[in-house]
């Protein structure tokens, strides 16, 4: 892969089973294991293309909006690209350290304050002890959860959740973010403070890749928009 590549999609298709959770389950990578070899071959009538042999680059410092209806695979897209979920098959290679803004909160834990919640997140997104100390007070502030630090995140609202998971990520030194339709939730001082700090991020060249179903949103933020439907990209 060239160095000024950040993301990489080589034939790449993802297949899931209906009826059953599509992200992280071992049911899933079971299929998704035995179907690498067996795709030529008729499939089951309840398994589907979630993306289909999908193939394209994104450069360090490009700006890419994933765009299309529910169902399109946008959202399975940036799961492949923050390996939450393995591909069915193909090859997947990526050139930089990654913060993955999808479903913000989720990887907290309830029974941890909000302090604690960033030390644990903040390494998870490769951040270091000092790193996270030396960036308490900023992640705090921006957050605008001073008052609820020390209180357990299972108390937390969603909207409080999103604004400590956006605030942990946007200050890891990331290379690549991805951003899953954060910018749809939460209060509008804190959509303007989101949308204002990915501008910024595009200034540092950050690698983007940004889902939405705001076209005039994603025009904004992005170098150029992929539109996706039914798991393959549609042609201009």
């Amino acid at each position: 892969m060239s160095s000024d590549t950040a993301i990489r999609f080589d034939k790449v298709s993802k297949i899931f089973s209906k009826g059953h959770r599509q992200y992280g389950t071992l049911r899933d990578e079971f299929i998704s294991f035995f179907s690498k070899r067996k795709l030529t071959r008729s499939r089951n009538p309840n398994q589907f293309f979630a993306i289909k042999n999908l193939s394209f680059s994104i450069r360090k410092g490009e700006s890419v909006g994933l765009y299309g209806p529910n169902g399109s695979g946008k959202s399975t897209l940036l799961r492949l690209v923050a390996k939450v979920i393995t591909p069915t098959c193909g090859s997947i290679k990526v050139n930089g350290r990654i913060a993955p803004l999808i479903e913000l909160g989720a990887g907290f834990h309830p029974d941890l304050n909000g302090f604690e919640n960033i030390y644990m997140n903040g390494a998870i997104l490769g951040m270091t002890i000092g790193e996270i100390k030396l960036k308490m007070d900023q992640i705090v502030e921006y957050s605008g959860l001073g008052d609820f630090m020390t209180t357990p995140v299972k108390k937390y609202s969603s909207g409080m959740n999103l604004r400590l998971g956006f605030s942990i990520a946007i200050h890891s030194d990331a290379d690549i973010f991805l951003i899953d339709e954060i910018l749809a939730v939460g209060d509008e001082e804190f959509k303007k403070r989101s949308f204002d700090s990915i501008k910024e991020l595009l200034e540092k060249k950050k690698t983007l890749l940004i889902v939405s179903h705001d076209l005039k949103k994603l025009t904004k933020m992005t170098n150029k928009i992929v539109k996706l439907n039914k798991g393959s990209m549609l042609n201009d």
